[in-house]
């Protein structure tokens, strides 16, 4: 599975709600292939990296700075 840190960071960024059927959805499913695993990673990052680019969200760069 996934790292715990990861994990805390995607449940805390989502409603609770939400949170809760991921985690139940992941108990169900189980062992996944890591091909698909990584598939999946790649997907999300491609999404992430689109969304910044139209100014949708803001990724973290772990730079530091402090916006106010």
């Amino acid at each position: 599975g996934a790292d715990e840190e990861i994990k805390t960071k995607v449940f805390n960024n989502m409603s609770k709600r939400a949170a809760e059927m991921l985690r139940d959805d992941l108990e169900a499913k189980g062992p996944v292939r890591l091909s698909e695993v990584e598939g999946a990673q790649k997907e999300i990052l491609a999404i992430a990296r689109r969304l910044a680019e139209s100014g949708d969200i803001v990724l973290g760069g772990g730079g530091g700075e402090e916006f106010v």
